[in-house]
């Protein structure tokens, strides 16, 4: 991962995303334990407290926990967790404001299928 340090994102959300899409993705898989904090920062060349506020916005969502004196672990049902917010993040951000626009224009259901179809 490539953190932006230009972008509008925070640097703590650009790395609580990249460990939601890990496990996403099955590279931290249920159970399974987490970079620590230390190896964030260290990776990224950030703060420690930057590290810490990504991981704690993904434990206050139950996705992952801490065992004392392991480190941070991936809940059980944390990636159904993560897709079933970023699909409705998706409806919100892409789909609603897209049936908006093509109310506007006049657009049909068939006619937003067949854009979808030609990209």
């Amino acid at each position: 991962m490539e953190l932006r340090f230009d972008s509008e994102k925070p640097i703590f959300q650009q790395l609580s995303d990249w460990i939601a899409d890990n496990i996403i993705r099955g590279a931290f898989a249920e159970g399974s334990q987490i970079p620590s904090t230390t190896e964030i920062s260290v990776t990224y060349k950030v703060n420690p407290a930057t590290a810490l506020k990504a991981v704690n916005i993904l434990v206050d969502k139950g996705v992952i926990y801490k065992k004392r004196g392991l480190g941070m672990f991936v809940s059980e049902g944390a990636c159904e967790m993560l897709i079933k917010e970023r699909q409705e993040e998706f409806y919100g951000s892409y789909v609603k404001t897209m049936l908006e626009e093509a109310e506007k224009l006049g657009l049909t259901k068939q006619d937003l299928i067949n854009m979808i179809n030609k990209a």
